[in-house]
């Protein structure tokens, strides 16, 4: 199995600098991994640090939080995309989903998707799944569905803990073969990747990328 083509290698930290970001990037190409992730601030940035290089540049929308409004979030996938990033992975609006008002869920997740998707750029939607019950996870598989995501991912790696098998095998139990599946937080080793993968996950979201192949 080739784990680095499925490694987002991942940079988010609030105080990473131009010389973290450098890094990432130099990493990415040297080990051939799929994509970097890494904040809206430096996308120009890492876009220019990868011409010519076949690492896909992604960023976070709306992050760590959700709940910023629909309109910024949609603004922040447009200048994201303008600067570079080939995939944003977005956070749904965990506010809305407690209050259970799914219309402004799938409003708020059909806008951002439409935005990337009219700029021909992929979208995964970022659930939080260690602050949701069941239920709640199945509903916005139902959403990311009918909006047309590109992927489900389980968490943002700074809220209610990280990805499990266990939610991974629930997503993918909702969404079949229709959505990808980027398991994200707390993936730090070869093992863990390839449990993720053999539950369902086609992507891996980590900043332990060369531990994981190494």
């Amino acid at each position: 199995m080739n784990l680095a083509s499925y490694i987002d290698h991942t940079i988010l930290k609030a105080d990473c600098t131009t010389k973290d970001i450098r890094r990432v990037c130099d990493e990415a190409a040297q080990y051939g991994f799929y994509a970097v992730c890494v904040p809206p601030f430096y996308v120009k940035y890492a876009a220019s640090a990868l011409e010519g290089k076949p690492v896909k540049i992604a960023t976070v929308i709306g992050f760590p939080m959700g709940y910023t409004t629909t309109p910024s979030k949609v603004e922040e996938i447009k200048r994201a995309i303008d600067e570079g990033a080939d995939e944003v992975d977005a956070v749904v609006n965990l506010c809305a989903v407690k209050d259970g008002n799914w219309n402004f869920v799938m409003n708020d997740v059909d806008s951002m998707c439409t935005a990337a998707h009219m700029k021909g750029k992929s979208i995964k939607l970022i659930l939080e799944t260690g602050l949701l019950n069941d239920k709640e996870i199945t509903r916005l598989c139902e959403i990311a569905l009918e909006a047309g995501v590109d992927f489900v991912k389980t968490s943002t790696g700074f809220n209610g803990g990280g990805a499990t098998l266990e939610a991974v095998q629930l997503i993918r139990k909702q969404v079949g073969d229709k959505v990808k599946i980027k398991a994200s937080g707390g993936i730090r080793t070869r093992q863990d990747a390839e449990r993720f993968i053999e539950a369902g996950a086609n992507r891996i979201g980590s900043s332990s990328g060369i531990d994981i192949v190494s």
